[in-house]
């Protein structure tokens, strides 16, 4: 392991790591679904709530000011972290889910039967069920851009979905149930040649990678604060200012408003006016105290040390006879998905908690890829820069252990 990175001194900011589960010590390898919390993000929303709990915004009161202040700083940072060229096209919702229907909603008024929207086959549910509902709604098809059994989309048959009819295309830049990074930059360039607006899904990308919003030219990307050390509730949508400025806002409401009459509502200035009601204060605070924590320790330190437990995990989880891993991409982040012989993946993920051991079994949602494979599901092992090679070692023994108990 890498001499610079202290694994055990980050641990040590982590509480969670330290408890028990079922009379073992916690390994905890369910990363991909939320990442833990450390002391520096718990303190921040203690010390909001302590010290500073009001509304946000147009209060003249000390307290509120001060939350004020905080909250859109969180915004700045988070500006400054993913390089959106301003602050007001960083909106606050709720997470991935809550951004992405944002943009769905945005564009129920610009589409028309004949339009066409591109998906990729790796999606997370979040990223096919709304776009499905927006073609309900206005007569566009959603046409699906394939993927191969290493678990790599094909760009082939992208370019050749691509054409004067496609209006939206969306990806997610790396994949929740394979690891797998898609070529986001390609996607982008080659849909902004026929004319396509693009959203990214970063939700899987954000806790490994630090995406450069200006390089990649994306119209829209998404992220979810819980998977990169923050709380749960919070996340961004990212859309260029042109954009944000064209589509209706998502919900009427306070906060959202310039002028209301009974006659007339005008609407606030990005990026207010997709922030209606009561924000999640803590949520966006506390976003922004996680991004400062991670970036302390560094995204390319975070990625080598991840790509190390990738990398010893493979090795080791390949020696169990008739393991099998889906997501075989030269290009992954640290999630291995993987099934034994016929044995079930539930059953195994039942005896691994026993053991102390928190894996996700099932289809992840992203039921198309286990559709696509053939399978019900799998287990998932997903690792993060306080993992370390001890527990995977206790990981791979527990595995062996559930098969010679299942077989």
């Amino acid at each position: 392991m890498s001499v610079e990175f202290d694994v055990q001194k980050i641990r040590k900011d982590f509480p969670i790591l330290s408890r028990e589960v079922n009379g073992h010590p916690l390994v905890y390898f369910d990363n991909a679904a939320t990442s833990q919390t450390p002391l520096q993000v718990i303190d921040a929303i203690v010390n909001y709530y302590s010290n500073y709990n009001a509304n946000i915004h147009r209060g003249v009161h000390a307290l509120s000011q001060e939350a004020t202040d905080a909250y859109e700083e969180a915004r700045q940072k988070i500006q400054k972290h993913f390089n959106a060229k301003e602050t007001h096209e960083i909106i606050f919702t709720s997470g991935t889910t809550h951004s992405i229907n944002i943009v769905a909603n945005g564009f129920s008024g610009r589409l028309k039967p004949g339009d066409e929207l591109l998906v990729s086959a790796m999606e997370h549910h979040s990223n096919i069920v709304p776009w499905q509902m927006l073609c309900e709604k206005t007569g566009a098809t959603l046409k699906v851009i394939p993927m191969n059994l290493e678990g790599e989309l094909r760009m082939d048959e992208y370019q050749s979905l691509l054409s004067d009819k496609t209006k939206l295309v969306f990806c997610n830049h790396v994949s929740n149930a394979l690891g797998t990074i898609n070529p986001i930059k390609e996607i982008i360039d080659q849909a902004h040649k026929v004319g396509a607006v693009v959203l990214i899904d970063g939700a899987q990308a954000c806790p490994h990678i630090k995406p450069d919003l200006q390089a990649l030219d994306v119209d829209f990307y998404v992220a979810s604060a819980h998977k990169v050390c923050g709380p749960t509730g919070i996340g961004m949508l990212y859309g260029k200012e042109a954009w944000l400025n064209e589509l209706p806002p998502y919900q009427g409401g306070g906060e959202m408003i310039a002028d209301v009459t009974f006659e007339k509502t005008t609407y606030a200035d990005l990026p207010h006016k997709f922030e209606a009601g009561t924000p999640n204060v803590s949520g966006g605070i506390a976003f922004g105290v996680a991004l400062d924590y991670m970036n302390t320790i560094g995204f390319n330190e975070i990625a080598a040390y991840e790509n190390e437990l990738l990398e010893y995990a493979t090795k080791q989880l390949l020696e169990i006879e008739g393991l099998k891993i889906y997501g075989s991409s030269q290009n992954k982040t640290s999630v291995i998905s993987f099934n034994i012989g016929e044995i079930h993946p539930y059953d195994i993920g039942t005896i691994l908690d026993k053991l102390g051991i928190a894996v996700r079994t099932g289809h992840h949602c992203a039921q198309p890829i286990m559709d696509f494979y053939k399978i019900p599901g799998t287990i998932r092992a997903s690792f993060s820069f306080y993992n370390t090679e001890e527990e995977i070692d206790i990981f791979i023994k527990g595995l062996k252990k559930a098969v010679a108990m299942l077989s």
